[in-house]
C-alpha cells in the first residue's frame, strides 16, 4: 500500500489547524498516512502544545514565514510518502477522501496531481471548485468551474483531466515532483500551484480532478478577502506566472493588456473603493517584475 504524506502549513491560526487535525482523526480511513505540520513563523510557537495533543503527527517549526510554497516545501523535505497531499490548514476532511484520490492515481499512471471537490465550509452546499478551465495566456485568466453554484451533484461524474489543481487540496505524486521539482518559492503567495501545474504538465504528467472526493474549505482565514498583501501578490504573481509559462508572443500581448487595460481599470476601482494604498501595491507589483528575474527569491512584503 502506497504511503500518503499529508502536509499542511500553519501561520498564526493554530486553532484552525487543530480543527483540520481533528477532522483527519475523525474521517480518514486510509491506513498508511503520515501527517506533517509546518508552523510558518507564527508569533507564538504552537508546536509544544501540538506535540502533546497530536502525537501521531510530525511538527516542523520555521522561525520565519517562508510563504505558501516555502512552507510546503519545508514539509516536503521531511515527507516519506509516495503521494504528497498538500492541504490548507483551513480545510476539513471527509470520509474516504484520501482513499478515493489514491485509487484514482493508481488507475492512471499519467496523473501528476489531483484535487477533490471543494465546498465552502460555512455554506456546505456551495461549490468552490469542480476543476479549472485552461489558462488564457493572453490575459492570464481562467475560470474555476462550479464556483458559487449550489452543489446538486451536477459535477459528481467529473473524473479526469482539468486545467489546474486547487492549491487548497492537491495530491501530487513523488514521481511528478522528482521530474518537475517542488513549488517555486519566489511566488510566496498565490499562483504557485498554477505555475507548478504547468511545470508538471510540461514534464509529461496530467492534472486531474475527482469529484467523488470532497473537502471543505474555510476560505480566506489567513489573509482576508481584501488586503494590501493580497492585492500586491495577486498582481505581482499574475505577471510572474506569464513570464514563467507563456509563449513569447502571448506574453507580449499580456503585458500590453495588463498595462493598457488592467492597470487603469484597477486604479479606478481602488479610487472608487477608497483603497488608496492598493495603487501603491499595484505599481510595486509591476516594478518588481521589471527589476527581478523569474527565479528571484522572495525578499519580504512591506505594506
Amino acid at each position: 500500500m502506497k504511503q500518503v504524506s499529508i502536509i499542511t502549513v500553519n501561520f498564526n491560526h493554530s486553532h484552525v489547524t487543530d480543527e483540520l487535525l481533528d477532522s483527519i482523526r475523525k474521517n480518514n480511513n486510509y491506513p498508511n498516512i503520515e501527517i506533517i505540520v509546518v508552523d510558518n513563523g507564527s508569533a507564538e510557537n504552537p508546536v509544544p502544545n501540538w506535540i502533546n495533543k497530536y502525537p501521531e503527527a510530525k511538527f516542523i517549526r520555521s522561525e520565519i514565514n517562508l510563504g505558501f510554497a516555502g512552507g510546503n516545501n519545508l514539509g516536503l523535505t521531511a515527507a516519506k510518502g509516495d503521494y504528497l497531499f498538500f492541504v490548507n490548514n483551513d480545510t476539513e476532511f471527509t470520509y474516504g477522501l484520501i482513499q478515493i484520490l489514491v485509487d484514482t492515481i493508481e488507475a492512471n499512471s499519467l496523473i501528476g496531481a489531483i484535487s477533490p471537490k471543494l465546498l465552502y465550509f460555512d455554506q456546505p452546499n456551495m461549490l468552490q471548485y469542480a476543476g479549472y478551465t485552461p489558462m488564457n495566456y493572453f490575459t492570464a485568466r481562467n475560470s474555476c468551474i462550479g464556483q458559487f453554484e449550489t452543489d446538486n451533484g451536477q459535477y459528481d461524474d467529473m473524473i479526469g483531466k482539468t486545467g489546474f489543481a486547487h492549491g487548497a487540496a492537491m495530491m501530487v505524486t513523488r514521481k511528478a515532483i522528482e521530474k518537475a521539482g517542488p513549488m517555486s518559492e519566489n511566488f510566496f503567495l498565490y499562483y504557485e500551484e498554477l505555475d507548478w501545474a504547468d511545470r508538471i504538465r510540461r514534464n509529461g504528467f496530467e492534472i486531474w480532478v475527482n469529484m467523488k472526493a470532497t473537502i471543505f474549505h474555510k476560505e480566506s482565514v489567513s489573509v482576508g478577502k481584501k488586503s494590501s498583501l493580497k492585492e500586491y501578490y495577486m498582481n505581482r504573481n499574475r505577471i510572474l506566472f506569464i513570464r514563467r509559462n507563456a509563449p513569447l508572443f502571448k506574453a507580449i500581448c499580456f503585458y500590453c493588456y495588463f498595462i493598457l487595460i488592467v492597470t487603469p481599470r484597477n486604479i479606478l476601482t481602488y479610487l472608487k473603493e477608497k483603497n488608496f494604498n492598493f495603487i501603491k501595491q499595484l505599481f510595486r507589483a509591476i516594478w518588481w517584475n521589471i527589476t527581478n528575474g523569474i527565479n528571484s527569491k522572495y525578499l519580504g512584503f512591506k505594506p
